[in-house]
């Protein structure tokens, strides 16, 4: 009776595990989303909890960096392209012997080789290259795949200077609803975040869609050679135009954890109101 038990017992383990197998290989397009934006004005951190370090980071930032050679054929890194403009296709890896699918690979336009693998290899050491997309383990929590990425490469988390250093981790988690993937990141940082990083995306499978192959040669533009752009603190020209395009007043903040949160759009909505007052008083109104 025991071993009937047991085997029993192991059917039904078995057979939960085998259903917890969602397959996420296909070709899936981007559900853009509001704030979801490959153009962001300079200044514009709402809603990043970026720490004083990460302000710094992101006033000194200059757009003609991108212009250098060395940055011109640099592909999107892992705590980013999930929210990138471009289709996405999910490759499976299939072990030659057993059948099981020991990795996934997802790839972008302007991406490099991210393998995400189930087979419980052991992480690189600590003092391993950092690679673009990093190193992702994953492992099944029911029918949700979550992913754990390390030895990232430092890279932008909004295309306007916030950055994320070469210490972030990155937990993932993949969920699909029939054609939609829903694809969640959580970023920690301890160099230029003061809070986790919570971010979502959406895909919808597209059968045959394209994933463009993406070549690229790096060329001289011209600009001052051994000056890397960049603005000093406090001297960046473009930081108060997002204030006027918002309205946001001086004073207050256009980044940190605190914008994160439902207490500044209130903050902001009685801001706009005490002017609004003040505006009817100068004008007789």
């Amino acid at each position: 009776m025991r071993v009937v038990l047991r085997s029993a017992l192991l059917t039904i383990l078995l057979a939960g595990s085998a259903f917890a197998q969602i397959d996420f290989s296909g070709e899936w397009t981007v559900v853009r989303s509001q704030d979801n934006t490959e153009n962001p004005w300079v200044g514009d951190w709402f809603g990043l909890p970026l720490n004083a370090a990460g302000l710094a980071r992101a006033e000194s930032w200059d757009a003609s960096i991108l212009s250098l050679p060395e940055y011109q054929c640099r592909p999107h890194g892992w705590a980013y392209i999930y929210r990138g403009p471009t289709a996405m296709r999910i490759s499976k890896e299939v072990d030659p012997y057993s059948r099981e699918v020991i990795a996934y690979h997802p790839e972008w336009h302007q991406s490099t080789d991210s393998p995400v693998f189930l087979d419980a290899r052991q992480q690189p050491a600590d003092e391993a290259p950092h690679v673009w997309g990093g190193f992702s383990a994953a492992a099944w929590e029911g029918d949700i795949l979550r992913i754990e990425t390390t030895h990232l490469k430092e890279d932008y988390i909004r295309r306007n200077g916030a950055m994320v250093s070469d210490e972030a981790t990155v937990t993932s988690w993949w969920i699909r609803r029939g054609d939609y993937l829903t694809w969640i990141n959580i970023v920690h940082d301890p160099n230029y975040l003061s809070e986790p990083l919570i971010r979502s995306s959406e895909y919808r499978l597209n059968v045959n869609s394209l994933v463009p192959a993406h070549p690229c040669t790096s060329v001289y533009e011209g600009l001052e050679k051994g000056h890397v752009p960049h603005f000093l603190l406090d001297e960046n020209p473009f930081l108060k135009e997002i204030r006027a395009r918002y309205g946001v007043p001086a004073g207050t903040p256009t980044g940190g954890a605190e914008t994160m949160y439902p207490e500044f759009q209130r903050r902001l909505r009685d801001s706009e109101f005490s002017n609004g007052d003040r505006r009817a008083q100068r004008t007789g109104q």
